[in-house]
């Protein structure tokens, strides 16, 4: 088996692109916002909520849980969802950390 890209990369490397390629659609962030907004565990449908079908926003609810931004636990038959904030801790550190070394570049020094 050939070795490919993401193995010449850190395991956190991939992780924060995996987490930042979840976070590249407007529909999911439309999501989280919406979870944001709600300040709670979502339970009900959240179709009814956002301008999209059913079917797509399982898509992004799946994309979403795959990369742990979100959790789900299944209630009946309803799945509940809310943000891991673990996983949104990681992203805030990752952003604060290039925010804070591009900080110290000196502006005359810089394109």
């Amino acid at each position: 088996m050939g070795i490919s890209k993401s193995d010449f990369f850190t395991d956190e490397q991939n992780e924060i692109s995996n987490l930042m390629k979840a976070l590249g659609h407007p529909a999911r962030i439309a999501i989280i916002e919406f979870l944001l907004k709600k300040e709670a565990c979502i339970c009900g449908d959240i179709v009814n909520e956002l301008p999209l079908s059913q079917p797509t926003i399982s898509q992004h609810l799946k994309e979403l849980k795959n990369v742990n931004i979100i959790k789900g636990s299944v209630e009946g038959n309803t799945i509940c969802y809310c943000l891991n904030l673990d996983t949104l801790s990681k992203i805030q550190n990752y952003v604060q950390l290039m925010i804070t070394t591009a900080m110290k570049c000196k502006p005359d020094e810089c394109c």
